[in-house]
């Protein structure tokens, strides 16, 4: 054979083998087929198939978000709500899973995004517009539970389904608003009621304090009093006792110059003594006297 002719098969092998070469990434796996059968499984990495009789599949395990669509759903009141959700979900990356999502399927995306429409019919159906609207969260748990046991076999997760909407008909959202509205204003006049009454609270145990602070004062002042009266009586008691005569003629005396009467009092007596220093009066002697 000449060098022409090796050349040419050279090149002819050359080219079959980089025509067969495939690679697989991280994000996917290959399924292989010969001749239309499943043959073998390619995790990431440089993989070689024999062109024309081998032919790859590769598959992306990555979470993927699909929109189920929006559609009008009756619920239970009879009213027509828009419905719109998301389904999360990815394909398992063991071979087992990678093989049943192409082979025990068809048209993954289509059969997840029809199933969830019409679990959400089934679901939103049994309940009202106002109740589908407060219970989100049982919705989407009810949504996620069906869809992971409906797509058992698969070969795929549902990693989560999210509600995106409720949207009632327009009169009834209308309506909806004026409810809100309504009950919002509700909360705000029983708050700013609320916050007078404590204002009011504040005000009126300030005034007791105060009356209090003013009951304490007078109670101060009266035992004051009530003490200097104690004193006087006891200075009087002192000063008093074993003087009770001279006590008796003051009495007389208090009583004769209530009633005007002219009293004589001798000179020198201790009642002119007495009455002198009550009056704040020393009496001054004469010239005779001092004689």
């Amino acid at each position: 054979m000449s060098g022409i002719g090796w050349i040419i098969i050279i090149a002819v092998i050359l080219l079959i083998f980089f025509i067969g070469i495939r690679i697989v990434r991280p994000t996917h796996r290959g399924l292989v087929e010969r001749f239309g059968k499943y043959h073998h499984f390619a995790n990431p990495g440089f993989h070689w198939i024999i062109p024309m009789v081998d032919k790859m599949y590769q598959i992306n395990i990555t979470e993927t978000m699909i929109d189920a669509e929006p559609q009008e759903i009756i619920t239970n009141d009879n009213l027509n709500a828009k419905v719109d959700a998301q389904v999360y979900f990815k394909i398992k990356s063991e071979e087992e899973f990678v093989k049943a999502s192409q082979y025990n399927v068809n048209r993954i995306k289509w059969q997840i995004v029809n199933l969830a429409r019409t679990t959400l019919r089934n679901i939103i159906g049994t309940l009202t517009l106002k109740s589908a609207n407060s219970e989100r969260g049982r919705i989407n748990k009810d949504l996620h539970s069906t869809l992971l046991s409906e797509t058992d076999n698969w070969g795929i997760e549902i990693i989560r389904t999210e509600l995106k909407e409720i949207e009632p008909p327009r009169d009834v959202q209308e309506t909806m608003n004026k409810i809100v509205k309504a009950e919002n204003e509700k909360i705000a006049a029983i708050d700013f009621a609320t916050a007078q009454e404590t204002q009011a609270d504040g005000l009126k145990r300030a005034e007791i304090r105060k009356a209090e602070g003013v009951k304490r004062g007078a109670i101060l002042i009266a035992e004051g009093e009530a003490q200097a009266i104690q004193l006087v009586n006891e200075a009087a008691e002192k000063f008093f006792i074993g003087n009770a005569q001279l006590l008796r003629r003051i009495q007389a005396l208090e009583t004769a110059l209530t009633e005007n009467t002219t009293i004589v009092v001798p000179e020198g007596s201790d009642l002119v003594n007495l009455i002198g220093e009550m009056a704040g009066v020393v009496p001054l002697k004469g010239k005779k006297s001092e004689e």
